[in-house]
């Protein structure tokens, strides 16, 4: 990644209130006990730049994303965004789309850039396909995605997108394996294999389903290690969590180039 020292860093001070230095992307994860195959948010293995994590005690999936009342997951969410700030993160993100319902009330909250949810993307995906042609949002269970969490991210309703849960009607069986609470194993525990296999099946049948997409929004954490699987079938643009945490790593610390003339 480095080819050499960087130049323009030769005195150094103290960033505001900041411990750490050298820091990357610091990262809100849910308090439940699951893995995640390399390229989810939770595993940081794969990512090519410093990862931050820190937990919001007391959110679980179920609490922010199926309970009704999710006032009680805010200021647990505020407080691991101001530690993230506070130990030298450059920008502060999370692990689930549904973290998209506290988008403006983290970002008001810390002054790092704040990229709560993969569905940020939705809006510039809008643009860069033109009015004609509709973005499908790929939702972990599409009952559970209101207009609050899509008006807090900047998707106008009724503009051009189609929404659809890949969990509905038992599509991704392996995906519940580890984040339904109703259907978890104990352990939580998937197989690579299947989950990619149940998951490309529901993806190809959403695109099929509307031949006017033209791009594809994977909000959950766990799909983007099968985004690429998915794009060779149905070859449209893919954005999911890892192209957003792409995205705000270069935006945060933008790199140097390299080359010659």
């Amino acid at each position: 990644m480095y080819q050499n020292r960087d130049m323009g860093i030769n005195y150094i001070k103290a960033r505001k209130d900041h411990r750490c230095y050298g820091m990357g992307l610091g990262i809100i994860i849910l308090d439940d006990v699951y893995p995640g195959f390399p390229g989810d948010v939770r595993n940081a293995s794969a990512f090519p730049f410093p990862i931050q994590y820190e937990i919001a005690e007391g959110v679980d999936i179920w609490a922010l994303v199926h309970e009704e009342d999710k006032s009680p997951c805010l200021e647990p969410i505020q407080r691991a965004a101001k530690k993230l700030e506070k130990m030298g993160c450059r920008a502060i993100a999370a692990e689930c789309g549904y973290f998209a319902y506290f988008q403006k009330d983290i970002a008001g909250h810390v002054d790092a850039p704040v990229f709560m949810s993969s569905l940020l993307q939705v809006p510039f995906a809008q643009q860069l396909i033109g009015p004609d042609k509709v973005v499908g949002i790929m939702a972990a269970r599409k009952e559970v995605m209101t207009q609050a969490h899509l008006e807090a991210v900047g998707i106008q309703p009724g503009s051009n997108y189609i929404l659809a849960g890949a969990e509905d009607d038992g599509g991704c069986p392996e995906f519940e394996h580890l984040w339904y609470k109703p259907k978890r194993t104990d352990p939580p525990a998937a197989y690579y294999d299947k989950a990619e296999e149940e998951f490309l099946q529901v993806a190809v049948d959403f695109y099929r389903a509307h031949p006017n997409m033209g791009a594809m929004m994977l909000e959950c954490t766990g799909m983007q290690p099968f985004a690429r699987a998915v794009q060779r079938e149905i070859d449209i643009p893919i954005f999911s969590w890892g192209t957003l945490l792409d995205y705000a790593y270069s935006v945060a610390v933008h790199r140097d180039y390299y080359g010659h003339v």
